[in-house]
């Protein structure tokens, strides 16, 4: 008798040290997913703030007393620069974005800028990146999600506490950016 509870001990114990392998290996790969996905959006961002000099350059050209939004974006760009963590970028994402759409809409106030070669291919390339990076926050918030119920269920919440994980935080949009845009046109 004291051998088949010998035998269904050792057999719980290595059903039970399986399944927290598998736990655990499950809820590192989810985490690395979140981080991948986040890699691949900053390599994008990356690229748009590397872009900005060049617009500012061109900018400067032609509208050198729009310096206020000039400023508002190379200090949006240096804020992303020093930002330490995911939180922080996204953040800076947030402001930059908004002086990125004050300084494009530059163009719309200058036609000679509007028309200028550098000006339109720079406004063509920051269009095409802006529209990776919303790709890549779709995935990114889904890795997020995938990572967040896991490690919210049972029994997994028991090895992410003891493993320090915390909820991942979803890229979310702006206010600014929910707001709706002004469509008037002056006709006439």
């Amino acid at each position: 008798m004291m051998a088949i509870f010998l035998i269904f001990g050792l057999i719980l114990s290595v059903v039970l040290f399986l399944s927290s392998i598998r736990i655990y290996n499950s809820l590192v790969s989810l985490k690395n997913q979140v981080d991948r996905a986040w890699s691949n959006i900053d390599v994008i961002l990356k690229q748009r703030f590397d872009e900005v000099p060049q617009l500012v350059q061109v900018i400067e050209q032609y509208a050198s007393h729009e310096k206020t939004l000039i400023d508002r974006l190379v200090k949006a760009r240096q804020a992303y620069g020093t930002s330490r963590d995911t939180v922080e970028k996204v953040q800076s994402t947030q402001e930059f974005n908004l002086a990125l759409r004050g300084v494009m809409a530059i163009g719309e106030a200058y036609p000679e800028l509007k028309s200028n070669t550098n000006f339109v291919q720079l406004q063509t390339r920051l269009s095409a990146l802006e529209d990776h990076i919303a790709d890549r926050r779709e995935v990114f918030n889904e890795a997020v999600t995938n990572f967040n119920t896991r490690k919210d269920q049972f029994p997994d919440i028991l090895f992410a506490g003891f493993l320090g994980y915390r909820s991942a935080e979803l890229f979310k949009v702006a206010e600014s950016d929910k707001a709706m845009p002004n469509l008037k046109m002056n006709i006439g």
